[in-house]
């Protein structure tokens, strides 16, 4: 059934009016390509670039990411160990009787250490720990190997990988740890452990197994008189860097992301720093109530400043103000930024780093304002609580850049509202409110920091009754809705603040994300979307974090390649990147409202260029030399686009850039990139050509093109 789109409907033009020149099923999407007449007719598009009306050049910061170690979120993926609990949080107990998880794992069961022997001969000593509460102390015996094993290890064959031990053998016993792939005798390699006379010692070994396995287990044993005991574990690939997999650094280091939020989240507010600096092994495991999950505190602010380091990449440090107080907060920043002269620069260089880290933008808190979050409180303590954190955060490093960790009204509900479809007409009375925390620490904090965060996350609906091309474009538009929304209520900041102008404060869009969609091509043309609105309020958003940088990634146990996520940050990151400048577009052909409203917690706004069907953006290259263009068409059909370049001449001849599937004229928007494969996706290079004006942009598909500027400016 055909349906008609209404043009120029007044919500969407007082929208338009409103913002700065800038911005005035069980088929498979290719089976319905297949079928589908396009429902939305063919006109050409009208599309106006004024190279006059620019914005602010675009951030060094606009592609960012944010981690979180979710569970084993960033150990199943960026961090290179393979052995779960390695410092024996749990205690040992066989198969069966662990304690039920407090809640279902994201990422996977963990995997757990079985005794070796019988069960009873494992206790854990809470006496005489290595690190943490316990250790678990074996009794042997000479006739029978007891100890402990951790399976479900993947291993690959002829790699080598590096491990240790921490171990107190009694004189006489006999110790080993084994690697297993298999059943049968040979199915292992083995490294005998010496006798340390009962006490403590760290023992290095190395594998390299004849056979790849996902069912490969570790074994650490003994025999003899006495009791083993065993303080911590350690398995990784010999390639890893510094703990990282190096095959995820590889693919990381091709995002030009620029900046990594990290170390969280919800999980920092319940996290203490100081547990995860100086030799890992030492390092406390704790238990992170915020995801019911356990961390061993590998991962401290050493090891996130040497990730950035790697990919190449500078580190955004948020502190914990949960249950975290100000003090620790100022001590974080001594850690990273202080001079070796001073106690906590002094401790970071005996940790092997003298030279300070130099973090310049530092965020106080993760949402301190969500029932979800621990240390949850009020918006009149928590600006009480900022201005403490910010003033002695200051005295540690004068030269930070602060960020409030704010919340603007579309994403706070009234009591006894669990969900709403937002507006800014319904928002109005939220304003000045408990529920605008970005309002209320302007009002009360605004001397202590530079600029503000927001979060948003996004839902994909399903629209089983809609034509293919309206499903699509309606799937692809939705969460660039959220981008818009948040300008727009900047905007309102901006009349109700003068201090906004005054300091030249700037929004931090730094997590979102659009669930539960795949990396696929067809999710590629909403985030794609949701990077051009960005891009059309650069004089406010100069920060971003993707949730998360992991996502962008898809793995195996030895390989990492871009996913079509991963892809769309690349292909804007190279092209859209920073000291870029976008320009005015304008047309003829406003977005309409959405015809397929469904479900809650969607704002109600029309994000998108005013050049309908097909989403388009415009800028100028740092050195002013290229026009570069960025066409998002999420319909079924070719969609011709009449540039109107105004004063300015480009050359006929350019270059466009398509991210694509391996069949470049199907649209196969179900295709997506694995790790170990041939690529289905990739970012094709080709010639591109304005014929009269126009340009021609494939179905389906994100687009940008290149022209060299011949005069006009």
């Amino acid at each position: 059934m055909k349906t008609t789109w209404v043009y120029g409907l007044a919500g969407v033009l007082a929208g338009l009016a409103s913002l700065s020149p800038m911005a005035a099923g069980a088929q498979t999407t290719a089976d319905k390509a297949a079928v589908a007449e396009s429902v939305i007719p063919q006109f050409p598009i009208t599309v106006r670039i004024d190279a006059g009306k620019t914005a602010r050049a675009v951030s060094p910061y606009e592609y960012g990411m944010f981690v979180e170690p979710i569970g084993r979120a960033v150990d199943r993926s960026l961090w290179a160990q393979m052995l779960d609990d390695r410092k024996f949080y749990f205690p040992v107990l066989p198969e069966g009787q662990d304690a039920p998880p407090a809640r279902p794992s994201r990422t996977g069961p963990d995997k757990h250490w079985r005794p070796v022997g019988p069960a009873d001969a494992v206790v854990m000593d809470a006496k005489d720990a290595y690190v943490g509460d316990h250790s678990p102390r074996i009794a042997l015996t000479a006739s029978e190997p007891h100890g402990v094993s951790q399976s479900g290890l993947s291993i690959v064959a002829g790699k080598a990988y590096d491990g240790r031990v921490v171990v107190a053998i009694p004189a006489g016993a006999q110790g080993q740890v084994a690697l297993v792939w298999g059943d049968g005798p040979n199915d292992r390699q083995v490294v005998k452990l010496p006798a340390t006379g009962g006490v403590w010692k760290t023992v290095n070994f190395s594998f390299k197994p004849a056979a790849s396995s996902d069912k490969a287990r570790l074994e650490i044993t003994a025999t003899g008189s006495g009791d083993l005991r065993i303080g911590a574990a350690s398995l990784m690939p010999a390639d890893n860097l510094h703990g990282w997999r190096a095959d995820a650094v590889a693919a990381l280091k091709t995002l030009k992301s620029g900046m990594w939020r990290l170390p969280g989240g919800n999980y920092l507010s319940d996290w203490d720093w100081h547990d995860a600096i100086g030799p890992q092994d030492k390092r406390p495991p704790m238990f992170d109530h915020a995801w019911d999950a356990m961390q061993t505190n590998d991962i401290g602010m050493d090891e996130w400043m040497e990730l950035c380091r790697l990919i190449g990449t500078m580190p955004y440090v948020t502190v914990n103000a949960g249950l975290g107080d100000a003090n620790s907060a100022a001590e974080e920043v001594e850690y990273l930024n202080g001079p070796a002269s001073s106690y906590w620069g002094g401790l970071r260089a005996k940790n092997g780093h003298p030279a300070p880290y130099g973090i310049k933008y530092w965020d106080i808190g993760n949402e301190p304002y969500g029932d979800w979050q621990i240390g949850k409180t009020t918006l009149q303590y928590y600006a009480y609580k900022h201005i403490d954190f910010a003033r002695r955060m200051k005295k540690a490093d004068p030269s930070i850049t602060l960020l409030a960790s704010g919340a603007m009204p579309d994403q706070r509900k009234w009591p006894g509202v669990e969900k709403e479809n937002s507006n800014l007409q319904s928002i109005l009375p939220k304003f000045g409110t408990e529920l605008d925390w970005t309002g209320g620490l302007l009002a009360k904090a605004s001397d202590y920091f530079s600029g503000i965060t927001e979060h948003w996350y996004d839902t994909a609906e399903k629209r089983p009754d809609a034509p293919p091309d309206d499903e699509l474009i309606e799937f692809a538009r939705q969460p660039s809705n959220n981008v818009l929304m948040k300008a727009k209520e900047w905007d309102i900041y901006r009349s109700k603040y003068p201090v906004i102008d005054k300091k030249d404060m700037f929004l931090s869009i730094d997590e979102y994300a659009y669930f539960p969609s795949p990396p696929d091509l067809k999710t590629a043309l909403a985030y794609s979307m949701v990077l051009q609105e960005m891009l059309r309020h650069t004089d406010a958003i100069r920060m971003s974090a993707f949730t998360m940088g992991p996502a962008t990634l898809d793995q195996t146990a030895d390989a990492s390649t871009l996913n079509v996520t991963g892809l769309v940050f690349k292909l804007y990151g190279e092209h859209f990147g920073a000291g870029v400048t976008p320009v005015s577009v304008t047309g003829d052909t406003p977005w309409p409202d959405p015809k397929y409203p469904v479900g809650l917690d969607h704002p109600q706004v029309v994000a998108g260029s005013s050049t309908w069907p097909v989403d388009v953006i415009a800028a100028l290259s740092p050195d002013r030399k290229k026009l570069i263009i960025g066409a998002v068409n999420a319909t079924y059909e070719p969609r011709d686009l009449a540039l109107n370049l105004g004063k300015l001449a480009v050359a006929t001849k350019g270059t466009s850039w398509r991210l694509a599937g391996a069949s470049p004229n199907a649209a196969n928007l179900d295709a997506v990139n694995k790790a170990g494969q041939p690529p289905a996706v990739t970012i094709q290079s080709d010639a591109a050509a304005l014929t009269d004006g126009r340009l021609s942009v494939p179905a389906a598909t994100t687009m940008i093109y290149e022209f060299d500027i011949t005069g006009g400016l």
